[in-house]
């Protein structure tokens, strides 16, 4: 099956067939993929009023539990967002009602980032329609290649998400091992 990066790893083997462009075709298929992906992802959360770390952020709340809190200093941890960004979708989410902030009980200084009512029926209604997007994104193939691809890519994740340690530092991008 040719597509777009095949052809561009073609012209790549005919401009320069001293170098392997077999990586490409990994790489360039899976960031084409997560594009695609992610498009489909946020236009469900913008049907909600959502950006996506504003849903992140609703999310990692809703994981948590009743009373449906984290320490605003703990969030960006469960999130994929940084604690800078949390600052700000954390101001727009208050801001329209969603989340409130907290004193925490053990801690006057500590504060709190809570879901109000009527953010955990947002992030219910939400997550319920990302849920049935993302099934019918993963449709396309079928459960046995579901099964095998799940834990290819959770090995491959670990390799970038592995804790550095002084005696393992990150340079760049893992070695093969």
């Amino acid at each position: 099956m040719t597509d777009r990066v095949a052809q561009i790893q073609a012209e790549w083997r005919r401009e320069r067939p001293d170098l392997d462009t077999s990586p490409q075709g990994l790489v360039g298929r899976l960031h084409r993929l997560a594009s695609h992906l992610t498009e489909e992802i946020v236009a469900v959360y913008a049907r909600h009023g959502l950006s996506e770390g504003e849903f992140d952020v609703l999310a990692a709340l809703r994981r948590a539990g009743a009373p449906y809190e984290r320490a605003a200093g703990d969030l960006a941890s469960h999130t994929m967002v940084t604690t800078g960004a949390i600052t700000k979708r954390v101001d727009r989410l208050v801001a329209a009602g969603l989340v409130e902030r907290r004193r925490a009980d053990d801690d006057g200084r500590g504060r709190r980032i809570a879901l109000t009512p009527a953010g955990l029926a947002l992030i219910d209604e939400a997550f319920a329609e990302h849920m049935a997007n993302e099934q019918r994104l993963v449709t396309v193939l079928s459960p046995a290649d579901r099964e095998l691809l799940e834990p290819l890519l959770t090995r491959w994740l670990a390799a970038f998400e592995a804790p550095v340690s002084p005696s393992r530092p990150r340079t760049s991008a893992p070695t093969p091992g």
